[in-house]
């Protein structure tokens, strides 16, 4: 990420600093991560993997930055510091957010990732979607319009399968498409492992919204609930989320367990998920 954003010293120099400042320093890298330990399943190139999971974390960090706006949940904190419109001011968080997106595509056409280009090109469109109106944008649009409302389990899994889900499940079919070419049974598995640690990590991140504090999460606690914003807790109860939260990664593991040691990785990413605090 230090090679691939632009130097704050080269013009636009607020802009380039400000693009450095969202991206760099904090931030759990669990998009890239995932999408390197997909990588090793279809025994990918590592510098592959890192290239396609910067080229989705650049994705994740423009949206955070988006959705920190006034226009969106009005957020301070990010990742233990003032967010980027609070650091900088609006007008530069919207253009952060524009070139990180546009940077993440540039990412994904300027390095060779699969001697196929059809596959390659096959790799942007898979983002682009995650990114677009039926995937992590469409899902922001549900959830703005759910604010004040009851929402059911299926109401927010239809939501955050969006939201959260669609960028997390891109980070694994990027990773894989970095190597070889899996069988579709193969596929398949890698396909609901991600469909379900994508809504694990939504689960998680409701139920320390509500318990955790503002220090532990580097971020405001508790502000889903002042926002009366629907969320898993507000449906299932704290021990309900929990119990869906373990369900959910059970059902993960179960989906690669047939990779055997290959899988450890994927594993390990999923219990890091879904245990980070409770």
């Amino acid at each position: 990420m230090q090679e691939i954003l632009p130097p704050a010293d080269i013009a636009p120099t607020r802009l380039h600093a400000a693009m450095r400042y969202a991206v760099l320093g904090g931030g759990k890298r669990i998009r890239p991560l995932l999408a390197c330990a997909a990588g090793e399943l279809a025994d990918a190139p590592l510098e592959r993997s890192l290239i396609a999971g910067a080229a989705v974390e650049l994705v994740h960090a423009y949206s955070l930055v988006h959705d920190d706006l006034p226009c969106m949940d009005d957020d301070v904190l990010r990742r233990g510091k003032p967010t980027c419109h609070v650091e900088y001011d609006e007008a530069t968080a919207l253009l952060v957010g524009d070139a990180l997106q546009s940077l993440a595509f540039q990412v994904l056409a300027d390095y060779r990732l699969n001697e196929d280009p059809t596959v390659q090109l096959e790799m942007t469109r898979i983002l682009a979607a995650a990114a677009g109106s039926r995937g992590m944008a469409g899902g922001q649009a549900i959830d703005l319009d759910a604010i004040g409302k009851q929402l059911g389990a299926l109401e927010l899994e239809f939501m955050h399968m969006h939201k959260t889900g669609a960028v997390i499940r891109a980070a694994l079919q990027l990773g894989v498409r970095c190597g070889r070419l899996l069988d579709p049974a193969e596929s398949q598995r890698i396909d609901h492992f991600a469909k379900c640690i994508g809504l694990a990590f939504q689960v998680v991140d409701d139920v320390l919204d509500a318990e955790s504090n503002t220090a532990t999460l580097g971020k405001t606690a508790g502000k889903d609930a002042r926002s009366d914003k629907p969320t898993y807790v507000s449906a299932l109860g704290a021990a309900g989320a929990k119990d869906l939260a373990r369900e959910l990664r059970a059902d993960a593991m179960q989906a690669i367990a047939a990779f055997g040691r290959r899988g450890a990785r994927l594993g390990q990413l999923a219990d890091f998920i879904v245990v980070r605090q409770f």
